[in-house]
């Protein structure tokens, strides 16, 4: 079996900041991994993509279905600019795609992006729709990541992502243990919007504002962060569960934006809370934000680490890349101690 291999990392988050594209090299020596990101890119989504994306729930079926052929040709097109432009090689292409519904306990989820679309624009094989078959088998199909926490990232503690939503995974009596633990930028971005601005840069727009023990309180009383893991957020519940909160309130937006980053550094540090573990990888654009995170550092004792910069932005592509890489080795790329599933399975669909 090969034990080296160069592939596109596609990875497209609930906060449409754009579609990442890493090139990663991975290599696995007696059961070993080790990966480095040789060059990676996020290419921002222009305004036409970023409405079309956004309004997915009101259109038709067929509709739907050439947004999902549109968008796969998109990203297609975009993985063989990219490789052009670098002069590289990369053995096949791993998607992502992009969440346009995932309700598992319908055992339904939706990530658009065509993988024949994207291997008919790039001239690459593809790997994507890494969680249906977990849904299928009674999972929540999410978080996907929590294999590469193991394989690649295993010498931390815990390992929290903080993109649209905060993930967090972490070893658990011999078990990787992962879940959704709160909304993060799809929220932040959206009150950023109000000020005619894609994100709070640095989050000075959350510094600037004060927490309003109220609101916080009836955020952090919403019945999912009593519910038991494992568990998943998707936009649905942010628009039928968290906005209606912020919604009944009148506060400025820098006062909900700095209520909102408080929420969040209360329920990461209640994940984080486990004896004899000290260490959280932190990743993902929200790691950015140095006043979320000052507030994650006062919430938490545990040490906070913020790695380079590159694996900060595309370490989730780097993981999709990864899964990819084990589809077509056949082996396990989602486990059930993470999504519930009734076994470990081996997801994605190839297209060559």
């Amino acid at each position: 079996m090969d034990n080296h291999y160069q592939v596109l990392g596609l990875m497209s988050g609930t906060s449409l900041d754009g579609l990442d594209i890493a090139l990663c090299d991975m290599h696995e020596d007696e059961g070993r991994w080790s990966y480095r990101i040789m060059e990676a890119v996020t290419f921002p989504y222009p305004d036409a993509w970023k409405d079309r994306l956004s309004h997915t729930d009101s259109g038709t079926a067929a509709e739907l279905a050439q947004l999902d052929v549109d968008y796969g040709t998109y990203c297609g097109g975009l993985a063989k600019a990219f490789i052009l432009e670098h002069g590289i090689h990369a053995d096949f292409i791993s998607s992502h795609g992009h969440t346009i519904f995932h309700q598992p306990e319908k055992k339904l989820t939706l990530q658009i992006g065509k993988g024949s679309a994207i291997a008919a624009a790039s001239g690459l094989p593809v790997v994507n729709d890494f969680r249906s078959l977990d849904v299928a088998l009674g999972g929540q199909g999410a978080p996907l990541v929590p294999i590469g926490d193991r394989l690649l990232f295993g010498k931390y503690d815990y390992c929290l992502n903080l993109g649209g939503f905060g993930n967090i995974s972490f070893e658990s009596g011999g078990d990787r243990v992962a879940y959704d633990i709160c909304p993060v930028n799809i929220v932040l971005n959206q009150l950023s919007a109000r000020e005619g601005l894609p994100f709070d840069n640095d989050g000075r727009i959350a510094r600037s504002g004060k927490t309003d023990d109220m609101l916080l309180e009836r955020m952090n009383s919403l019945s999912y962060y009593n519910s038991p893991f494992p568990k998943s957020l998707g936009r649905e519940w942010v628009e039928r569960e968290f906005l209606p909160i912020i919604g009944s309130s009148r506060l400025s937006t820098r006062d909900f934006m700095s209520t909102v980053c408080d929420h969040i550094a209360l329920q990461v540090a209640r994940a984080a809370s486990h004896e004899g573990m000290s260490s959280i990888l932190v990743t993902g654009g929200g790691a950015f934000n140095s006043y979320l995170m000052e507030r994650i550092r006062a919430a938490t004792t545990k040490e906070i680490i913020i790695p380079d910069p590159l694996t900060v932005n595309f370490k989730e592509a780097l993981v999709f890349a990864f899964l990819g890489v084990l589809r077509i080795r056949g082996e396990n790329n989602c486990l059930r101690s993470v999504t519930g599933a009734e076994k470990d399975n081996c997801g994605g669909s190839i297209w060559v």
